[in-house]
């Protein structure tokens, strides 16, 4: 008989983000259960307090699902899969965001959504978490 226990292998500050990650590890054969999500989903201001949402797998899957969650990306990848880095720095930690910031932009936004046109105001740029430098890919 298997090692039944269950060992954390990452942790969560939002339940969606755990449930995309526990779908995926499952879809693999790994055995998920989360902890804690029913007290995030209670009072989500707890959990930095608590550690988060707990992700743990039976001990003996712990490796297997370790490869699993290392081969995600976190960050932004371009067209053909490949990590976008930094003209600035060359850091891979890019965040794509949107560039709705002023009642301008956001009127406009609306506006385009509301009568189904092409969204002039909304554009999407990619921030570098290192060095704060924003830019486009083309």
């Amino acid at each position: 008989m298997k090692n039944e226990t269950f060992t954390t292998v990452a942790s969560f500050q939002y339940i969606t983000e755990a449930q995309i990650i526990k779908g995926r590890l499952e879809s693999d054969g790994i055995k998920v259960f989360l902890s804690d999500h029913l007290t995030l989903d209670t009072d989500p201001l707890v959990s930095k307090a608590i550690g988060g949402i707990k992700l743990k797998v039976l001990s003996y899957q712990a490796v297997d699902a370790q490869k699993i969650l290392n081969s995600i990306h976190k960050y932004s990848l371009d067209d053909t899969g490949n990590s976008i880095h930094c003209p600035n720095c060359k850091s891979p930690y890019i965040e794509l965001f949107s560039t709705i910031k002023d009642l301008k932009s956001l009127f406009g936004f609306l506006f385009d959504v509301l009568f189904s046109s092409r969204p002039f105001y909304t554009k999407h740029k990619y921030r570098c978490e290192m060095c704060e430098t924003e830019f486009n890919l083309k």
